[in-house]
């Protein structure tokens, strides 16, 4: 990486909590159960048992547990955090919990997002027009890239091209990422993209228009739009999964809090999944029998209060009967956000939008481990390294 001309030093930061106690006196006591609120007919014990299996072929074959390439044999288990706010990326160690260096990289920073070939992460820092590139091996910013409102990024999964969510701008602008040269740009029929994945063979992906409730189909190798989709009205669209068998889309609905499952080749809404109040990121588990759903708590309102009691929780669905098998609710409420899941699977890393915290979830038993105060506005959260050969971008993924 070259030499940095972007970052301010290391700050102190407060420690984390594990419902208000400090890590130290959290590591002396057994963990408390989150007063899990599961829906009816499900518990978190009971979703451990339902019988599911890996469908031969699943997309997410290569992102198991441990499945590490050698691009990141050198990374250190990080996680940075990007704050909507003040321009900041927070680095945490994923194993003392401590936040150990906090950077300046622009304002507007919406994601950090691991590079196709997994050799770096790009803070995209939409507000100041560019992308701040991150050494894994050290967790430091390099020089920024110029780029136009990147809200978000995404690669073609030959890495030929990047794909940048101009969100403010109506656009999808291609990028040679090596060169960091425009390509193409491609004005959109809708507001707000920001979010995409890909299909199953790769030939297409889908994005979403947060603010006029639209998908939008496109082809990977022209990158020119092929087909325009509304959801209902009042629909906002956030993230955006492919199934593990590839057969659909998952699209989170912050409006009606829950997931539209789409057919991907006849571009149409083939049912709905109701999760909870702001529905907003999905990740998959490692073994890729779960999807796990955060719910911000709330879709409209006051972004600038802390949550109250009741708001926030994680919705664990099985992609394979389409249900919720498993509400994970958060003690006094929360408000998460977009995340990952660590490389072995254990945990689930989750922004609190509005409450200036990460969540650590526990993936086997749903409790929230400790809330690790951050930065203001935390956002689109990466966990570095995750399992797979490499990544399509956002906060991880990777296939």
């Amino acid at each position: 990486m070259v030499g940095v001309g972007v970052m301010s030093g290391c700050s102190p930061a407060p420690r984390a909590t594990v419902d208000g106690a400090n890590v130290a006196a959290a590591a002396a006591d057994p963990q408390t159960p989150a007063d899990a609120a599961v829906l009816p007919g499900a518990s978190v014990t009971e979703a451990a048992a339902v019988p599911v299996s890996v469908p031969a072929g699943s997309v997410y074959g290569a992102t198991g547990a441990g499945q590490l390439s050698p691009a990141v044999a050198g990374a250190k288990r990080l996680v940075y955090v990007p704050s909507n706010d003040d321009g900041t990326v927070a680095v945490i160690d994923q194993a003392t919990r401590i936040e150990v260096a906090r950077y300046k990289v622009g304002a507007e920073v919406q994601h950090v997002v691991p590079s196709r070939d997994l050799t770096r992460l790009y803070a995209n820092a939409s507000g100041a027009n560019q992308l701040v590139p991150f050494d894994p091996a050290t967790g430091t910013p390099g020089r920024p890239i110029p780029v136009d409102a990147p809200y978000n990024l995404y690669f073609t999964p030959d890495g030929t091209r990047a794909v940048v969510m101009a969100e403010r701008r109506r656009r999808i602008d291609y990028y040679d990422p090596v060169t960091w040269q425009l390509v193409k740009s491609l004005p959109v029929p809708c507001r707000g993209v920001n979010h995409a994945d890909w299909s199953a063979d790769l030939r297409y992906f889908i994005a979403t228009c947060e603010f006029s409730g639209q998908l939008l189909k496109l082809d990977t190798a022209t990158g020119d739009l092929i087909g325009t989709l509304a959801l209902q009205k009042g629909a906002m669209p956030q993230d955006i999964r492919l199934s593990p068998d590839g057969t659909k889309f998952y699209v989170a609905d912050m409006m009606n809090g829950g997931l539209w499952t789409v057919d991907g080749v006849q571009f149409a809404v083939t049912g709905f999944i109701a999760t909870g109040n702001g529905a907003h990121g999905i990740y998959p588990s490692r073994d890729a029998t779960r999807l796990y759903v955060s719910n911000r708590g709330r879709a409209r309102g006051s972004t600038t209060r802390r949550s109250q009691p009741g708001e926030g929780s994680v919705s664990v669905v099985d992609p394979a009967i389409d249900q919720v098998v498993a509400t994970w609710s958060i003690p006094r409420g929360g408000s998460p956000d977009m995340g990952g899941v660590t490389d072995d699977g254990a945990e689930l890393w989750l922004s609190g939008r509005y409450d200036a915290v990460v969540y650590v979830f526990d993936t086997t038993t749903g409790r929230l481990k400790v809330r690790i105060p951050t930065v203001r506005a935390p956002h689109g959260l990466a966990v570095f390294p995750q399992p797979g050969g490499y990544s399509l971008g956002h906060t991880g993924n990777n296939r």
